[in-house]
């Protein structure tokens, strides 16, 4: 591939490939991109540009590949991180008119000094919802960013990495940096039809990571392939290679629940879903359909008791939303927030204990299979009616959170997979979880599965 045009259509491991070849230069693709974020309208999905940070990389990873000592395979590919992660020279606003003028980091979180270190160049920090705590992606104090897929409604990017959707949908990178605390990774992908990785608790490194719940906060990459992710996962951790392999689909168990996860889905959700497991089936898969009890506890205990990321985000944020700083705050966020304040010591003790349990009993109910349900029940959502009403907002927030905020009380990776779209073009997503730690089981299926989804049926 030598087309510059072709650039904002191609994966992380397809540029990387490309770059070794020869065919491209690393400083001509961090230009290229440097220039379509620099043209890029709104001017909302970038919150900063590092251009002399990448150019630097640049040329350094140009210089290594003519030397013949590239350090890996994202050597010289563009990535943008999510404004939580610290990235020295630039500031960490965590999305928050609160943190617009504060001091430029001065030096890498380490996940970012990680991909640093692989060759990778960072091209700047991208948009969120404020303090990474809402699911559908809106950001009043910096701007929304546009959801690609719907050119004459404006429509939600997903959140709270709406900045990371958003920036590889519209090919103003090739991948990003998100975390995921209810489903910031996987509803992102989701509304904007790319693949996004949710790793299990505490496999990457969370330090110089704005916090939201010290728990249950995780980092994950947002990609156009699973092949990315996998590869995005490897960097992260600073290693040089990886146990993930492509799986077998004859040996795998997918578990449908007929439970929670369904209710009240679109039709082109529910249709799109049951299209992916049939192909699945029909290539090996074993799909086994059943309740799983244990969902609708999770929902019981969540509704009676509140949630450990209420508890936790009170406590980072007690003195700003108890002082006169609160007035700065998206009205939306503090209300999550103020949730936490409500909770006693007796919740969140409840919650823990249940969590604990429902984690085992999860482990054991998969016994090796994979969970599989649609990411989000629904489709992106206009943007003004959420605006305009507050309650609406938080309804189709939680609506929007439910399957994926399952996955984090109960600890599991997953893997949201682009399954189809619409009849108004917008994608739809397909979620394939594991038990805790079983992040490399994961990926290998999903190397497997993903040619499977799209695959054009005979």
């Amino acid at each position: 591939m030598t087309n510059l045009d072709a650039l904002p259509r191609t994966s992380a491991a397809n540029l990387g490939r490309v770059l070794a070849s020869g065919a491209m230069d690393p400083v001509e693709v961090a230009e290229f991109f440097l220039g379509r974020i620099a043209e890029a309208t709104p001017r909302n999905v970038f919150l900063s540009v590092a251009g002399d940070r990448a150019r630097l990389e640049a040329e350094a990873s140009r210089k290594r590949y003519r030397e013949g000592r590239a350090l890996g395979p994202l050597d010289g590919v563009p990535v943008s991180w999510k404004d939580l992660f610290d990235v020295a020279g630039s500031p960490t606003t965590a999305g928050s008119a609160l943190f617009c003028d504060t001091p430029p980091a001065g030096r890498d979180a380490p996940v970012v000094a990680n991909l640093a270190a692989a060759g990778m160049v960072s091209l700047g920090k991208v948009n969120l919802t404020e303090f990474a705590y809402s699911g559908l992606g809106l950001n009043p104090h910096y701007g929304t960013p546009a959801n690609p897929h719907d050119t004459a409604v404006e429509r939600a990017p997903g959140g709270s990495s709406s900045g990371s959707g958003v920036s590889v949908a519209s090919g103003l990178c090739p991948c990003s940096i998100g975390s995921d605390t209810g489903g910031s990774v996987r509803i992102p992908a989701a509304f904007n039809g790319i693949v996004g990785y949710k790793t299990s608790e505490r496999r990457i490194d969370k330090s110089g990571v704005f916090p939201l719940s010290d728990t249950l906060d995780t980092v994950g990459p947002l990609a156009r392939s699973v092949e990315d992710v996998v590869l995005l996962d490897m960097a992260m951790r600073g290693m040089v290679a990886t146990g993930v392999r492509r799986g077998d689909l004859s040996v795998l168990t997918i578990v449908v629940p007929d439970n929670v996860v369904h209710d009240g889905v679109d039709d082109a959700v529910g249709a799109n879903f049951e299209a992916a497991i049939e192909r699945l089936s029909r290539v090996g898969a074993n799909v086994i359909r059943r309740t799983l009890p244990l969902l609708d506890e999770v929902q019981a205990v969540t509704q009676a008791y509140g949630s450990v990321t209420a508890a936790e985000a009170y406590f980072v944020h007690k003195d700003r939303v108890d002082g006169p700083d609160c007035e700065a705050i998206d009205r939306r966020v503090v209300a999550r927030i103020l949730g936490g304040k409500r909770m006693s010591s007796h919740d969140l003790v409840v919650i823990t204990r249940a969590r604990k349990r429902l984690i085992r009993d999860l482990e054991k109910e998969l016994d090796g299979a994979l969970l599989a349900m649609p990411t989000t029940p629904h489709t992106a959502p206009e943007i003004a009616p959420l605006e305009a009403d507050d309650e609406l907002f938080h309804r189709t927030n939680l609506k929007t959170l439910r399957n994926t905020m399952l996955g984090n009380f109960l600890a599991t990776c997953g893997l949201a997979l682009p399954s189809g779209r619409d009849a108004k073009g917008l994608p739809t997503s397909i979620l394939f979880s594991a038990p805790w730690g079983a992040d490399e089981m994961l990926l290998s299926k999903g190397l497997a599965i993903e040619p499977a989804l799209t695959e054009v049926p005979s």
